[in-house]
């Protein structure tokens, strides 16, 4: 698959530098940053959520878990975890399960847990369990500027 199309649409349309990193298939966030040899504190992952009848994508550091009870706080109580199914009508281009970072170009609102902030590279999923992008902070934080920020992750 590669890059998701509509994540390609946006990356072009935002004139941003990025980078295709290839790695072996993997499941999850940690297991995709030690095949593609890179921090998991460096790789964005997307946990898509639901806020009432709205979705919204949190990004955290692959490294980390999302606290519920620290996002509610910052968000309300209506903040729940969407489903598989839910996930896969959202993103539809993109493997089950293969969350980009970028919640703008898929039309979701997006909170970044601060702790990506200090990170000088960002790599996140591309759409698939097989390929990442990879880009500088700076592109990442313009990419993500309209974001809400907070702290709602835990190692």
């Amino acid at each position: 698959m590669s890059i998701a199309p509509t994540l390609q649409r946006y990356l072009a349309d935002q004139n941003v530098a990025f980078d295709v990193v290839d790695h072996r298939p993997t499941m999850s966030a940690m297991r995709t940053a030690e095949a593609a040899h890179i921090p998991g504190d460096h790789l964005a992952k997307g946990v898509v959520l639901r806020n009432g009848g709205d979705y919204m994508l949190a990004v955290l550091p692959a490294s980390h878990h999302i606290s519920l009870p620290d996002l509610r706080a910052q968000l309300g109580e209506d903040i729940t975890l969407a489903s598989e199914d839910e996930i896969g009508q959202v993103f539809r281009d993109c493997a089950s399960g293969a969350v980009p970072a970028l919640g703008t170009c898929y039309g979701l609102k997006t909170i970044i847990d601060d702790k990506l902030a200090g990170q000088p590279e960002i790599y996140f999923e591309a759409g698939d369990h097989a390929t990442l992008i990879h880009m500088n902070q700076a592109d990442f934080a313009r990419l993500t500027a309209a974001a809400r920020h907070g702290r709602f992750s835990v190692h």
